[in-house]
């Protein structure tokens, strides 16, 4: 475990984690488990700053795989008309999450606000308070709940089994998350991985450890200049008072 680690669980009556094979005919249907970059967005929605990238280590599927199909009418983006989709939920899922931060080397404007213990201290009150922003399991209409949890004190419904899920989505890398950098460029890639359950747990290999990587293109970092679109540290201190 890592000095800063953080543990909670996420649970939630629908989740959608969408397999991108399915959505080409216009509808959608979930993996069995969450993906890395679900986990890690679910992890920034409870607490997050550029100034460090959550890693996720593992997560435990607590309850059993169950999905269910429900008719949708989503909006057509060329009209205002309705058309009809078959989405296939998850159902009544659990997860415990163990994750951790590092630094965010590609953002040496922010090196000031590297504060390892308050950064700690905030996302832990921010678990025990259900998460800063709104928690979505997968797509938005999947609310999800955020409690504290020990990790290696809870049980799940797999305790006993091993399962392959196949070559999934481990997450995207995006420019400013590059170990390579050059001129504020970096490239942008849609990382593929083979998940394996054990006793329940799924522990992800970290994301430059992805063998298997879909190149997007070239892409700028974003930069905060201050005075323009970033007031300074201070303003961080400042959205940290009420946390």
């Amino acid at each position: 475990m890592y000095r800063n680690t953080i543990e909670y669980k996420v649970y939630g009556r629908y989740a959608l984690f969408t397999d991108p094979l399915t959505k080409i005919g216009g509808e959608k249907f979930t993996y069995q488990v969450p993906t890395y970059e679900a986990l890690k967005g679910i992890t920034e929605s409870i607490y997050w700053k550029p100034t460090f990238i959550w890693i996720i280590d593992e997560v435990r599927i607590a309850n059993p795989i169950r999905t269910q199909a429900q008719g949708i009418r989503p909006i057509h983006m060329q009209d205002n008309k309705n058309d009809l989709s078959i989405y296939t939920y998850l159902k009544d899922v659990e997860y415990h999450v163990r994750a951790h931060f590092e630094w965010n080397e590609n953002r040496k404007d922010l090196s000031g606000d590297r504060n390892e213990y308050k950064h700690w201290d905030i996302a832990k009150r921010m678990i025990e308070k259900g998460g800063r922003r709104d928690i979505f399991l997968g797509t938005r209409e999947c609310q999800g709940y955020v409690e504290p949890c020990s990790f290696d004190k809870e049980k799940g419904y797999y305790e006993d089994t091993d399962l392959s899920f196949g070559i999934m989505v481990h997450g995207i890398t995006y420019p400013d998350e590059q170990s390579q950098v050059v001129d504020d460029k970096a490239e942008m890639t849609v990382r593929l991985w083979n998940p394996v359950m054990r006793k329940g747990i799924i522990q992800f290999i970290r994301p430059e450890e992805c063998t298997i990587n879909k190149y997007l293109g070239e892409r700028s970092i974003r930069k905060f200049v201050e005075g323009v679109n970033f007031s300074g540290l201070k303003e961080f201190e400042e959205g940290e008072e009420d946390a």
